[in-house]
Protein backbone atom coordinates (compact mmCIF):
# COMPACT_ATOMS: atom_id res chain seq x y z
CA UNK A 1 0.00 0.00 0.00
CA UNK A 2 2.89 2.29 0.87
CA UNK A 3 4.41 1.42 -2.47
CA UNK A 4 0.85 3.22 -4.37
CA UNK A 5 0.68 6.10 -2.12
CA UNK A 6 4.70 6.95 -3.13
CA UNK A 7 3.88 6.33 -6.70
CA UNK A 8 0.75 8.60 -6.32
CA UNK A 9 2.63 11.13 -4.59
CA UNK A 10 5.22 11.66 -6.68
CA UNK A 11 3.11 11.91 -9.52
CA UNK A 12 2.08 15.48 -11.53
CA UNK A 13 -0.87 16.88 -10.73
CA UNK A 14 -2.98 16.52 -14.18
CA UNK A 15 -1.48 12.82 -13.65
CA UNK A 16 -2.88 12.37 -10.06
CA UNK A 17 -6.15 13.76 -11.41
CA UNK A 18 -6.34 11.27 -14.34
CA UNK A 19 -6.10 8.17 -11.89
CA UNK A 20 -8.14 9.38 -9.41
CA UNK A 21 -10.86 9.87 -12.88
CA UNK A 22 -9.81 6.54 -14.07
CA UNK A 23 -10.39 5.27 -10.35
CA UNK A 24 -13.97 7.19 -10.12
CA UNK A 25 -15.31 5.34 -13.72
CA UNK A 26 -14.09 2.14 -12.80
CA UNK A 27 -15.90 1.97 -10.00
CA UNK A 28 -19.35 3.82 -11.33
CA UNK A 29 -19.08 0.53 -13.82
CA UNK A 30 -18.60 -1.69 -11.30
CA UNK A 31 -21.39 -0.46 -8.65
CA UNK A 32 -23.90 0.10 -12.13
CA UNK A 33 -23.24 -3.49 -13.09
CA UNK A 34 -23.87 -4.96 -9.81
CA UNK A 35 -27.02 -2.59 -9.43
CA UNK A 36 -28.69 -4.33 -12.63
CA UNK A 37 -27.63 -7.57 -11.13
CA UNK A 38 -29.28 -7.04 -7.74
CA UNK A 39 -32.41 -5.23 -9.43
CA UNK A 40 -32.62 -9.06 -11.89
CA UNK A 41 -32.34 -10.60 -8.83
CA UNK A 42 -34.83 -9.21 -7.05
CA UNK A 43 -36.82 -8.96 -9.92
CA UNK A 44 -36.41 -13.03 -10.48
CA UNK A 45 -36.54 -13.45 -6.36
CA UNK A 46 -40.21 -11.79 -6.79
CA UNK A 47 -41.72 -13.79 -9.45
CA UNK A 48 -40.35 -16.61 -7.83
CA UNK A 49 -42.70 -16.18 -4.71
CA UNK A 50 -45.46 -15.19 -6.36
CA UNK A 51 -45.44 -17.73 -8.56
CA UNK A 52 -45.13 -20.27 -5.53
CA UNK A 53 -47.55 -18.73 -3.71
CA UNK A 54 -49.93 -19.22 -6.23
CA UNK A 55 -49.16 -22.97 -6.99
CA UNK A 56 -49.58 -23.12 -3.01
CA UNK A 57 -52.74 -21.54 -3.18
CA UNK A 58 -54.21 -24.23 -5.84
CA UNK A 59 -52.82 -26.95 -3.96
CA UNK A 60 -54.83 -25.89 -0.82
CA UNK A 61 -58.08 -25.73 -2.79
CA UNK A 62 -57.45 -28.85 -4.47
CA UNK A 63 -60.16 -30.62 -2.59
CA UNK A 64 -63.12 -28.09 -3.74
CA UNK A 65 -61.50 -28.27 -7.11
CA UNK A 66 -61.64 -31.85 -7.57
CA UNK A 67 -65.23 -31.78 -6.26
CA UNK A 68 -66.24 -29.27 -8.77
CA UNK A 69 -65.06 -30.85 -11.87
CA UNK A 70 -66.57 -33.87 -10.28
CA UNK A 71 -69.85 -32.10 -10.45
CA UNK A 72 -68.95 -30.59 -14.12
CA UNK A 73 -68.56 -34.44 -14.83
CA UNK A 74 -72.31 -35.25 -13.92
CA UNK A 75 -73.78 -32.56 -15.54
CA UNK A 76 -72.14 -33.16 -19.02
CA UNK A 77 -73.23 -35.48 -20.87
CA UNK A 78 -70.00 -37.96 -22.48
CA UNK A 79 -72.11 -38.66 -25.33
CA UNK A 80 -72.34 -35.15 -26.31
CA UNK A 81 -69.10 -33.70 -25.55
CA UNK A 82 -66.44 -33.45 -28.83
CA UNK A 83 -63.09 -34.44 -29.89
CA UNK A 84 -60.58 -32.52 -32.22
CA UNK A 85 -62.37 -34.08 -35.18
CA UNK A 86 -65.79 -33.54 -34.32
CA UNK A 87 -65.28 -29.96 -33.24
CA UNK A 88 -63.65 -29.36 -36.66
CA UNK A 89 -66.55 -31.78 -38.41
CA UNK A 90 -69.86 -29.34 -36.29
CA UNK A 91 -67.75 -26.02 -37.17
CA UNK A 92 -67.51 -26.96 -40.69
CA UNK A 93 -71.02 -28.59 -40.83
CA UNK A 94 -72.71 -24.85 -39.14
CA UNK A 95 -70.28 -22.83 -42.18
CA UNK A 96 -71.56 -24.58 -44.58
CA UNK A 97 -75.31 -24.56 -43.29
CA UNK A 98 -75.14 -20.92 -43.46
CA UNK A 99 -73.40 -20.73 -47.09
CA UNK A 100 -70.08 -19.58 -45.33
CA UNK A 101 -66.42 -19.51 -46.73
CA UNK A 102 -64.03 -20.49 -44.15
CA UNK A 103 -60.72 -22.17 -43.24
CA UNK A 104 -59.80 -23.32 -39.72
CA UNK A 105 -55.70 -24.51 -38.32
CA UNK A 106 -55.13 -27.78 -36.84
CA UNK A 107 -56.81 -28.26 -33.43
CA UNK A 108 -55.17 -28.55 -30.32
CA UNK A 109 -55.46 -30.78 -27.30
CA UNK A 110 -54.81 -29.99 -23.79
CA UNK A 111 -55.49 -32.62 -21.58
CA UNK A 112 -55.51 -33.03 -17.93
CA UNK A 113 -57.30 -35.70 -15.86
CA UNK A 114 -60.52 -36.91 -16.86
CA UNK A 115 -60.97 -33.97 -19.45
CA UNK A 116 -59.86 -33.02 -22.77
CA UNK A 117 -59.50 -29.49 -23.91
CA UNK A 118 -59.60 -29.15 -27.89
CA UNK A 119 -59.13 -25.53 -29.46
CA UNK A 120 -59.20 -24.59 -32.89
CA UNK A 121 -58.81 -21.28 -34.90
CA UNK A 122 -61.26 -20.86 -37.64
CA UNK A 123 -61.74 -18.35 -39.72
CA UNK A 124 -64.92 -16.82 -41.62
CA UNK A 125 -63.75 -14.90 -44.80
CA UNK A 126 -65.61 -12.46 -46.36
CA UNK A 127 -69.41 -12.86 -44.99
CA UNK A 128 -72.24 -10.80 -44.51
CA UNK A 129 -73.41 -9.80 -41.03
CA UNK A 130 -76.55 -11.90 -40.96
CA UNK A 131 -74.96 -14.90 -41.78
CA UNK A 132 -72.24 -14.45 -39.30
CA UNK A 133 -74.85 -13.54 -36.34
CA UNK A 134 -76.86 -16.66 -37.23
CA UNK A 135 -73.84 -18.69 -37.10
CA UNK A 136 -72.88 -17.67 -33.56
CA UNK A 137 -76.16 -18.12 -32.67
CA UNK A 138 -76.18 -21.86 -33.44
CA UNK A 139 -72.77 -21.53 -31.95
CA UNK A 140 -74.41 -21.07 -28.92
CA UNK A 141 -76.81 -24.09 -28.62
CA UNK A 142 -74.13 -26.22 -28.03
CA UNK A 143 -72.11 -24.52 -25.00
CA UNK A 144 -70.76 -25.76 -22.68
CA UNK A 145 -70.02 -28.88 -24.83
CA UNK A 146 -68.76 -25.84 -27.83
CA UNK A 147 -67.17 -22.31 -26.37
CA UNK A 148 -65.88 -19.20 -27.99
CA UNK A 149 -62.36 -18.56 -26.52
CA UNK A 150 -61.66 -15.46 -28.67
CA UNK A 151 -63.24 -13.74 -31.47
CA UNK A 152 -62.07 -10.77 -34.09
CA UNK A 153 -63.96 -9.01 -36.53
CA UNK A 154 -62.34 -6.79 -39.92
CA UNK A 155 -64.16 -5.47 -42.79
CA UNK A 156 -62.78 -6.78 -45.82
CA UNK A 157 -60.65 -4.42 -47.75
CA UNK A 158 -62.08 -4.99 -51.16
CA UNK A 159 -65.91 -4.72 -49.81
CA UNK A 160 -66.29 -3.17 -46.77
CA UNK A 161 -70.03 -4.48 -46.64
CA UNK A 162 -68.52 -7.76 -45.94
CA UNK A 163 -66.32 -9.21 -43.03
CA UNK A 164 -63.71 -11.35 -42.12
CA UNK A 165 -64.27 -12.99 -38.64
CA UNK A 166 -61.65 -15.06 -36.21
CA UNK A 167 -62.61 -17.35 -34.17
CA UNK A 168 -60.79 -19.27 -31.37
CA UNK A 169 -63.33 -22.53 -30.25
CA UNK A 170 -62.57 -24.72 -28.02
CA UNK A 171 -64.60 -27.95 -26.65
CA UNK A 172 -64.37 -30.23 -23.83
CA UNK A 173 -64.22 -33.97 -24.26
CA UNK A 174 -65.07 -36.01 -21.23
CA UNK A 175 -61.81 -38.66 -20.83
CA UNK A 176 -62.53 -42.18 -19.39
Amino acid sequence: MKSFKAFFLHRLVREKLLLVAITALVAIMLLSSFSKRAAAFWRTQRATTVALAEQQQWLQDRAAIEAHAQQAVKNLDPARTLDDTRLVGELNALARSQGMRFTNDTPQTERSGQFAVHTVQFNLQKTDWESLKRFYLELTKRSPYIGIEQFSLQSDRASPMQLNASIRVSSVEIVR
